[in-house]
């Protein structure tokens, strides 16, 4: 087994590993306060709804369509000076999150608009017949009822996340991407791309695991 892994570094590795985690982790917490927050934007502001006004609802939505077809690869370097600007290098886990956040955080506000509208239209209804003002609505039905949605579609943005920090790494943002790259491919050591490789498949095992367990658990239809 050691020779079928002599060139694994497994310091190294655990490093990488740690630093996809950090990355992930952090980018998947401000992906999911943003994307919330954008998701309620969109289904508040459409036709027929609370807030209902069609030029934010117009403006945040180009925004979410226009960052969403934006290949990642190409979004890291078109936000170069942004990240730079704002972390002070290029290099690092750190200096992946505001690329990592921008490219999920409109993915995610879809998947959170989605999950918005299935909320049965009755219960709102019903709310305001009791007089409920927005803010309870949002936060004591709306939230509350589209919660199996939500964490759905957080799990599946945080496997998109780890998929993202492997393309990162490419480019220098550390993790498993970049110590399969530089140390496997670059080098010709299939066994580290294949471990590193490995991680990021038990990575995202985990994360899957973890979200339907969640789900289960609070999904009482």
């Amino acid at each position: 087994m050691n020779e079928l892994l002599e060139n694994v570094n497994w310091g190294n590795m655990w490093q990488a590993t740690v630093e996809t985690l950090y990355m992930s982790a952090l980018a998947v917490l401000a992906t999911f306060i943003l994307g919330v927050l954008l998701g309620l934007i969109l289904y508040m502001t459409d036709k027929g709804n609370m807030w209902e006004n069609n030029p934010i609802h117009l403006v945040a939505a180009a925004i979410v369509n226009v960052f969403r077809s934006i290949p990642f690869i190409i979004l890291i370097i078109l936000l170069v000076p942004f990240t730079t600007f704002i972390v002070g290098t290029m290099l690092g886990p750190s200096a992946a999150l505001p690329a990592l956040v921008i490219g999920a955080a409109p993915f995610y506000a879809r998947l959170v608009e989605i999950g918005l509208r299935e909320v049965d239209k009755g219960v709102i209804e019903a709310s305001q017949s009791m007089g409920a003002n927005q803010w309870h609505i949002i936060f004591k039905v709306l939230i509350p009822e589209s919660l199996p949605a939500l964490i759905s579609g957080i799990t599946v943005t945080a496997i998109t996340l780890v998929s993202y920090t492997a393309m990162a790494g490419v480019i220098g943002a550390g993790g498993l991407g970049d110590l399969a790259f530089r140390e496997g491919y670059q080098r010709s050591n299939p066994d580290v791309t294949l471990v590193a490789t490995a991680a990021i498949l038990v990575i995202v095992m985990i994360l899957q695991w973890v979200g339907d367990r969640i789900i289960y658990r609070i999904d009482k239809r």
